[in-house]
Order: C-alpha cells, then sequence, then structure tokens
C-alpha cells in the first residue's frame, strides 16, 4: 500500500515535470514541487472514484475518458489553491492534461522496474 503510494507520487511528479519541461504556459515553482504533487495527488485519488460514479449514472460514454478527465480536474484545482503551478491558456490546459495524463501513466508502468528491480530479482530466485 506505501509502496503504491509512493509510487504514485514519483508517476504524478514526473508527469508533472515533463509538463513543465515541454509546455510554456505550464510552469512550476520549483519549491513547491512537492506541495504541487501532493495536492495534484490528492485530488485525484478522490476525484477518480467520484467521476466514474457520475459517469456511470449519467455518462456511460465518458468511462473510457475519466483517467484523463481526473488529471484535468487535478490540475484545475491544484492550479486554482497553490500558487506554485500556473498554467496559461486553453491549449496548455489541454496539453498539460494530455502530457501528465500520459506520463504519469508511463512512469507508473516503468518505475516499478526500476526501483524494485532488486526486489523483483529476488522474489524470482526464491
Amino acid at each position: 500500500m506505501l509502496a503504491s503510494a509512493v509510487l504514485t507520487l514519483l508517476a504524478n511528479a514526473v508527469g508533472l515535470l515533463i509538463a513543465a519541461a515541454l509546455l510554456d504556459g505550464f510552469s512550476i515553482d520549483a519549491l513547491s514541487l512537492v506541495q504541487v504533487t501532493l495536492v495534484f495527488t490528492v485530488v485525484e485519488v478522490i476525484a477518480g472514484p467520484l467521476l466514474i460514479s457520475i459517469s456511470i449514472k449519467n455518462l456511460p460514454a465518458l468511462r473510457g475518458g475519466i483517467a484523463l478527465i481526473t488529471t484535468f480536474v487535478g490540475l484545475l484545482v491544484t492550479d486554482l489553491f497553490l500558487a506554485g503551478l500556473s498554467i496559461s491558456g486553453i491549449s496548455t490546459w489541454i496539453l498539460a492534461s494530455l502530457v501528465v495524463w500520459l506520463c504519469a501513466l508511463l512512469a507508473g508502468i516503468l518505475l516499478p522496474l526500476i526501483l524494485f528491480k532488486k526486489a523483483l530479482d529476488q522474489r524470482d530466485k526464491g
């Protein structure tokens, strides 16, 4: 459980940092990175199940895009409440949602392979 939470935080941090590096209208204050990542992740964890529930009842066609919508909501709430994250322009909002979602997804797949390779190797040997 703890490892999963840490991986989620790391994956989201990677996604946020890559978006900041790629998009001109997206910036994160270096001193606020941890706070931005924590708030963004908490909002995603809370909003995800809520949005899934709403989509199942009212908009079943949205179920496939819930992760992307959750990422957008996470960015929106984090941007509204923390000065350390700044997103400007419609195209930046759309691209930021895509970049953060995709990079966090890929990091969530690759980070366990990198971080826990030794543990996985020992488990496979045992």
